[in-house]
């Protein structure tokens, strides 16, 4: 489990085609932690586990990791979001993400918000119920608030820091995005229902 609160941006070695899938080999920023076989590690939003200790992360992707989500459109040289697991006692600075991506988003406008920028993007096709206003999203890793909710699209608000932190900066319309839903709106909302439905049996 992850917060969205990224810790540095990594820069692809490879990204290598496999049968069933690709495999994932990432520079990570200087001053990184080695890395431990086995762990969890968020890459631009997506859980990863690492196969092996040391200065740079490999991980496996599968098929449905390829076809969920943008990390097949890397290329050498791109950046990518990191975070590491969070821990037990550790701050929570953002909110709960899982690292399960549910779908890409694309994004359709960028514009100046004084230091910050506004990004608008298309909701994924199946997804509107878990986007509101105020509530959180996780855009390639990153923890963010909805600024305002429309049809089959939303904003949010992009501070300097974050800018500076994250692959965001580098992002232009036309591209897309890992998207993962809050989860606690995808569990209330699937528990409202199912009290619905429960209701409209008794009746």
């Amino acid at each position: 489990m992850f917060t969205g609160i990224v810790t540095g941006t990594g820069r692809v070695r490879s990204l290598s085609r496999r049968t069933g899938g690709a495999r994932l080999c990432v520079i990570p920023p200087r001053g990184e932690q080695p890395f431990r076989r086995g762990e969890s590690v968020s890459v631009s939003g997506v859980c990863l586990t690492a196969l092996c200790g040391g200065r740079r992360f490999e991980a496996d992707l599968s098929s449905e990791t390829l076809a969920r989500t943008s990390l097949g459109l890397l290329r050498r040289g791109d950046f990518v979001n990191l975070e590491r697991a969070l821990r037990w006692g550790d701050r929570l600075s953002g909110h709960f993400v899982l690292g399960h991506v549910d779908a890409v988003a694309r994004l359709r406008a960028i514009r100046k918000a004084g230091a910050g920028r506004v990004y608008r993007f298309a909701i994924p096709r199946g997804l509107a119920r878990y986007v509101v206003e105020k509530g959180s999203v996780a855009l390639d890793g990153v923890s963010l608030t909805v600024a305002r909710r429309r049809s089959g699209e939303f904003d949010v608000a992009v501070i300097p820091e974050t800018l500076r932190r994250t692959t965001l900066a580098h992002r232009q319309p036309g591209q897309v995005v890992n998207f993962e839903a809050d989860v606690f709106a995808r569990y209330g909302r699937a528990g409202a229902l199912a009290r619905a439905r429960r209701e409209a049996s008794r009746r």
